[in-house]
């Protein structure tokens, strides 16, 4: 079955950096949109970055532009996020994402809580 499993929040000051990790499996990762959405409390889930599959088209939310970075490893069926110059309004919970292709189905992974804290 499809599983999405993300690592890598915690707690970390205004300004510094963590590395989100997606672990994918039970799908043709490569051929698949992979993104990286969060939620605050109280808000929509969003959109933060997602990448494409075979070319590798990035796309942003604008205030996460020039901070973040999405990327993949269709070797390893892994996606990341690097996120530098962390604000307090980064604080939310990050999903990872999956659309396969070909009306294969959307999947979620369950979550990791970034906390950005001084």
């Amino acid at each position: 079955q499809v599983q999405l499993v993300e690592s890598g929040g915690g707690l970390v000051q205004p300004g510094g950096s963590l590395r989100l990790s997606c672990a994918a499996s039970g799908f043709k990762f490569s051929t698949s949109v992979m993104s990286w959405y969060r939620q605050s409390p109280g808000m929509e889930r969003e959109l933060v970055a997602s990448i494409g599959s075979v070319v590798g088209t990035t796309n942003y939310k604008d205030s996460v532009k020039g901070r973040f970075t999405i990327a993949r490893d269709d070797a390893e069926n892994m996606v990341y996020l690097q996120m530098n110059s962390l604000r307090l309004e980064d604080t939310a919970v990050y999903y990872c994402k999956a659309i396969l292709r070909g009306g294969g189905g959307v999947y979620w992974g369950q979550g990791t809580q970034v906390t950005v804290s001084s």
